[in-house]
């Protein structure tokens, strides 16, 4: 896959999570809360991928999935945190500054994970020109949260 291809298909799938926070904060209203409502849209979500994996004929080679480390089995906690999160945050703060302040938090940690390699991911040393870029997007949080 071009790489360009692969960026503008990264860029819809984020503007995918901007729709699925005030979705899931509308849900919220009638199932009575954040955690409900993270619970309608996974199993939402798990038949859709069940259908993907059943069109696409995907099939786990269990014995590869034996040698995992625990950590590879957890990346569902991760999204529960940001569903809930998402959900909770919405009619709160509304849905510009709840993306930016989860943006935010998606880019601190990044830099961490790539300064170190952390999970497998490919060593990329925190420089000025990276940090200056997360600390554009704090300023960001700033000016959304200011207007």
């Amino acid at each position: 896959m071009h790489p360009l291809l692969a960026m503008i298909l990264i860029t819809l799938a984020g503007g995918a999570t901007a729709l699925q926070a005030p979705t899931n904060a509308k849900l919220a209203t009638g199932v009575g809360s954040a955690v409900n409502a993270a619970f309608v849209s996974f199993a939402v979500g798990t038949v859709a991928l069940a259908l993907i994996a059943l069109i696409g004929q995907t099939r786990p080679d269990w014995t590869t999935t034996r040698e995992l480390p625990w950590y590879a089995w957890i990346g569902g906690l991760y999204g529960v945190m940001f569903v809930i999160a998402a959900t909770w945050g919405v009619p709160r703060l509304g849905v510009a500054l709840t993306i930016i302040l989860m943006v935010a938090g998606q880019l601190m940690i990044s830099l961490i994970l790539d300064h170190f390699g952390a999970f497998g991911a490919p060593r990329q040393p925190v420089n000025l020109g990276r940090v200056a870029g997360v600390a554009l997007v704090l300023a960001g949080v700033l000016l959304v949260r200011r207007s």
